[in-house]
């Protein structure tokens, strides 16, 4: 029997009710043809978020003023974690430690939102960044091994500030959004805590620090190199009695209000974005590689960021799912123009990451790079930094 082969995106199984494929990790769709993200969002809808916030707040008394900082806040200046920061502080009332993973790649307008957002909300901060040559040899590794070029980033940003919450002993930390909104590894119906067993299942991409200093084959770098990219211990965690969870597990979320809210209160600028029409101008502006990632998602996959924005806009009764479908065939696939920075950080043809990301390809999916457009260049990509 012949395998079926697909390099047609609109010839994917998609689901009934959003857009997003059966490539999609997780995916599951049910006899009616409706994905496990949309039921899972139809749980959202029926859950009494009056309730939850005051669960909320009952359980940040049991922090608030007993600890040097009342929680730790890990930070992108991304629309997300912005509001996050804007809201324990406004709000609730909360001292927090604000915590930065700075992975090398924030682009101009989201150091301005940061610095910003800081300076007007009068928090503490905190950031580190991982050694930007060995960056570039995680990046090539992970790009080999699983068709991906952030393992750093994915590991540096959920590792780091749990190191930051046993350091100084803060034990509670607040993410911003809940993975629920885009997959389906954690129901609404149960509590998102962003622990070891969420980073080893989905975050890390099932490669430890310990099995990346084994790939990278280079005795001069050790575990004292990728500390910071590894969970801590359970040991240390529970010395301190760590909770770790998400916002929008207490409070609904909706990432269009809260854009306007952060522009409104904090004069948050949006930017534009790779493969995205300008209307979606604040998802990912933080990030100059984004593009790149969300390249290679396709060519493995067959989709990319507007399938899953499309999705939670037809979710939220903003968009049909024809209007949606139409989008994904204009902005979907298109070769990022910051595909050429990366290809000279990391030394490699073009070719080269082709044949790479093709090796990553999820069954029944085979991207044709033959009818791949290019896209425009980011207004900001000339003054990137070439080192």
């Amino acid at each position: 029997m012949t395998e079926k082969i697909i390099s047609d995106p609109k010839l994917l199984r998609r689901c009934s009710r959003c857009v997003m494929p059966e490539t999609q990790e997780s995916i599951v769709f049910d006899e009616a043809g409706v994905c496990s993200t949309c039921r899972n969002l139809e749980i959202k809808e029926k859950l009494n978020w009056i309730n939850k916030g005051r669960e909320f707040v009952d359980l940040l008394e049991n922090y608030r003023g007993k600890y040097f900082y009342d929680c730790i806040i890990p930070f992108s200046g991304g629309e997300d974690s912005t509001f996050t920061v804007l809201a324990l502080v406004k709000k609730f009332g909360l001292r927090p430690l604000v915590v930065s993973y700075d992975h090398h790649m924030y682009r101009p307008t989201v150091l301005r939102n940061a610095e910003r957002t800081i300076k007007r909300l009068g928090v503490d901060f905190f950031k580190f960044s991982t050694n930007w040559q060995l960056v570039k040899k995680l990046m090539r590794v992970s790009l080999e091994r699983k068709g991906d070029i952030y393992w750093y980033q994915h590991s540096g940003i959920f590792a780091f500030p749990m190191h930051v919450a046993v350091k100084f002993n803060v034990p509670l930390v607040i993410w911003g959004e809940p993975s629920s909104e885009y997959t389906s590894y954690y129901g609404y119906d149960e509590t998102e805590e962003v622990d070891e067993r969420r980073f080893n299942m989905f975050v890390n991409l099932g490669i430890t620090a310990e099995d990346m200093i084994g790939f990278l084959n280079d005795n001069m770098i050790t575990m004292n190199d990728l500390q910071f990219h590894a969970f801590p211990s359970r040991d240390k965690l529970k010395a301190i009695n760590c909770r770790s969870i998400c916002l929008g597990s207490y409070e609904s979320w909706d990432v269009k209000k809260q854009v306007e809210i952060i522009k409104s209160e904090l004069d948050w600028e949006c930017d534009f974005v790779e493969g995205v029409p300008p209307e979606y101008n604040y998802e990912k502006i933080e990030d100059m590689m984004q593009g790149v990632q969300d390249y290679l998602k396709f060519i493995k996959r067959g989709y990319g960021r507007m399938s899953h924005l499309a999705s939670i806009d037809i979710r939220n009764g903003r968009l049909k799912r024809e209007e949606a479908l139409n989008l994904l065939e204009k902005w979907e696939g298109l070769r990022p123009a910051s595909l050429d920075v990366f290809l000279y950080w990391l030394n490699i043809s073009e070719k080269e990451f082709n044949d790479i990301a093709s090796r990553h390809a999820v069954k029944p999916w085979k991207h044709d790079f033959n009818k791949t457009k290019r896209g425009e260049e980011l207004p900001d990509q000339k003054f990137w930094s070439r080192d």
